[in-house]
């Protein structure tokens, strides 16, 4: 079976593009990563991307009148490279419900927290407020509205006495780096599928902090 196309998008440093390329990288993976596009020029993520031979492309949002004509452009460069799935890791962003549409069930993101809780921005911090005794991530299928879709992958930390939001956010990114490869390869492969908006198949769909596994 042919790998599935997969694009990149992000804003910042790139660590989930880089967990997304060294699992591409694997014998045997479902995907191909071929394009990494950022709306900012200085996002070290570029790098990642061109060590790894893969296609960089900078789509600056800066450079638009609005978010059409921003996504118009990053639309081009998906079709360009006949791309299949669309990651979003770190993109800064807000996207329209007309470019979720065009793409939905195609569309991933990861956020850093188990959904439906924390959505929204600080979520390590408000996790520590709420006395929560477990946090995570989640990757989900990308809906119109914000943090919303079926969840493909949870990623699940514990929450210690002594952490704060940076602590607690160093766990859940290490966690960030298995789940979303998980999900994309589980998407790619067929071994998780849509129906009904909901997600089924036998793919991994829970991973747990070593410490949780062990308890």
């Amino acid at each position: 079976m042919a790998r599935k196309r997969v694009a990149v998008l992000i804003s910042g440093g790139g660590s989930n593009l880089q967990a997304l390329i060294d699992h591409a990288a694997r014998p045997g993976s479902s995907v191909e990563i071929t394009l990494a596009v950022s709306n900012e020029p200085a996002a070290f993520g570029l790098e990642r991307a061109r060590h790894a031979n893969i296609a960089a492309r900078v789509v600056d949002h800066r450079d638009f009148s609005d978010r059409a004509a921003f996504e118009a452009a990053i639309d081009d460069r998906l079709h360009a490279r006949d791309i299949e799935l669309v990651c979003l890791a770190g993109f800064m962003r807000i996207l329209t419900p007309e470019f979720v549409l065009r793409w939905q069930d195609r569309l991933l993101n990861i956020h850093p927290s188990l959904l439906p809780a924390f959505r929204g921005l600080d979520t390590h911090a408000r996790a520590l407020a709420a006395g929560v005794r477990v946090h995570g991530c989640t990757v989900h299928l990308v809906r119109p509205e914000l943090d919303d879709g079926p969840i493909l992958v949870q990623g699940v930390v514990p929450v210690f006495a002594n952490d704060d939001p940076t602590r607690l956010a160093g766990r859940v990114l290490e966690a960030e780096h298995l789940c979303y490869p998980a999900a994309l390869e589980g998407l790619a492969s067929g071994a998780l599928t849509i129906a009904g908006g909901r997600v089924t198949g036998a793919g991994r769909r829970l991973i747990l902090h070593p410490s949780l596994a062990e308890a």
